[in-house]
């Protein structure tokens, strides 16, 4: 069964960071294209960034591209987004996705 499931999220003043963690299981995780998403209230889920197997080839919306890193660890089975400088407009649900399974999803807020 696949199962992703959301960490690292939180309250946090603009500015700051936050590395968010997706812990995977029940697939062949090394050999999938990760993505990560967010959704703010009252908007559409929103693509953000997403790293191919080996990682060699990430991916950032325009919205995130220079502060947002997407490292994976394949021997963790995790997926991780590095986030820096974040802004208000950065609050959202974020989600990792494989294929059509996402996680629970953790909450970001930034508000000083």
């Amino acid at each position: 069964q696949v199962q992703l499931v959301e960490s690292g999220g939180g309250l946090v003043q603009p500015g700051a960071s936050l590395r968010l963690s997706c812990a995977a299981s029940g697939f062949t995780f090394s050999v999938y294209t990760m993505y990560w998403v967010r959704q703010a209230p009252g908007k559409e889920l929103e693509w953000i960034s997403s790293l191919n197997s080996g990682g060699t080839a990430p991916k950032y919306a325009d919205a995130v591209k220079g502060r947002f890193a997407i490292p994976r660890d394949d021997a963790k089975f995790t997926v991780y987004l590095q986030t820096r400088n974040l802004k208000r407009e950065d609050a959202a649900v974020y989600y990792c996705k494989e294929g059509d399974i996402r996680g629970p999803g953790t909450q970001v807020t930034v508000s000083s």
